[in-house]
């Protein structure tokens, strides 16, 4: 079993001193003689003494430490904006708490609660789907604790956005398909609750206006998971009127599609076209590989602490400022038909 950990008491009873030139000597504080500080750090080396995080955090009102809300880690656009994130955090000498509410407003509320406790210096956050009362956010406001939304906001007023061009990203996938010659194309959506997935409708929608197809309810679906997708699709093939083409707001609903017709006897992308969302690690190791919307998870991430760090050194009020990330459309064997130019 691990010991308690030592202390500057324990260092100061050792060596006969008191506790104040202890703190002194690590410090390297020129009132204390070579060779006290000597002693001491070689000590505290043996005892592998480290100091309170806490007390510091106290002491210099700062933890270096900053906490990171994700929905789920499952998705690889999270997983590339972590990185994104801490690759600035460990340059600024800052630690990450990740954390993870998987889509479940009451873990989301409880992190936020924790995290405050912690003395972070700074909140970046992706709401949960499940989010509807935002109270906890505005108490965070309340507080001196910095916080950016990235990805999945709130337009809460002065709180800095990261946000990807969802609508851009859906209106290219979506004329993409229409080019390839889909004309019945189902639209596997998130919810409209969030501004992404409102905005990836918005893009569908508009795409498929200004070809002159006719936007049709019925197979505009709630299917953003892998669970969702093995209820949807079955659905969308039993359809009289058949569909020709699909965009799904992310790959994993989008790749769990591709599995389910495949095994339905039908071809891809001859007799229907999919494209996907994030463009993911696996995309382009399905069969045939996954056309998809890249949406720089990676600079996402580097953006929203960017911010963050923006508001945890600045000594004026900042205006709240939103950076939108552009997205770019990756075309792949699951929609580009041989008989047609994409």
């Amino acid at each position: 079993m691990k010991g308690p950990q030592a202390t500057i008491k324990d260092i100061a009873r050792e060596l006969g001193i008191s506790p104040s030139t202890v703190s002194r000597a690590l410090k390297d504080h020129p009132d204390i003689s070579a060779r006290t500080r000597k002693a001491v750090k070689e000590l505290a080396e043996k005892l592998k003494y480290e100091p309170n995080a806490i007390a510091l955090s106290l002491r210099n009102r700062s933890s270096n430490t900053i906490g990171v809300i994700i929905p789920e880690i499952v998705h690889y656009f999270f997983s590339s904006v972590i990185s994104g994130i801490e690759e600035i955090a460990y340059q600024a000498g800052y630690t990450v708490i990740i954390c993870q509410s998987n889509e479940d407003y009451e873990k989301e509320r409880n992190i936020i609660h924790t995290l405050m406790s912690k003395r972070v210096d700074g909140i970046l956050v992706s709401v949960s789907k499940t989010t509807t009362n935002f109270d906890h956010f505005l108490e965070l406001q309340k507080s001196t604790i910095p916080l950016v939304f990235y990805d999945r906001v709130l337009n809460l007023p002065n709180t800095d956005r990261v946000i990807v061009d969802d609508y851009a990203g859906a209106y290219k996938a979506v004329s993409h398909l229409i080019r390839v010659g889909c004309r019945r194309i189902a639209h596997l959506a998130t919810s409209q609750e969030l501004m992404i997935g409102r905005n990836r409708k918005n893009g569908y929608v508009q795409a498929l206006k200004d070809n002159n197809i006719e936007v049709d309810e019925e197979i505009i679906l709630r299917c953003d998971t892998d669970k969702h997708a093995r209820k949807c699709i079955p659905y969308i093939l039993s359809l009289q009127k058949k569909v020709d083409g699909i965009f799904a707001v992310n790959d994993l609903t989008a790749m769990t599609a591709m599995t389910i017709i495949k095994r339905s006897g039908y071809r891809i992308p001859d007799d229907i076209a999919i494209v996907g969302f994030s463009n993911s690690v696996y995309s382009s190791m399905t069969d045939p590989p996954l056309t998809t919307v890249e949406q720089q998870g990676h600079e996402v991430g580097r953006k929203a602490i960017s911010l963050l760090f923006d508001r945890i050194h600045s000594d004026e009020p900042i205006n709240s400022r939103v950076e939108q990330i552009k997205t770019d459309l990756i075309v792949r064997g699951s929609s580009l038909r041989e008989s047609v130019v994409a």
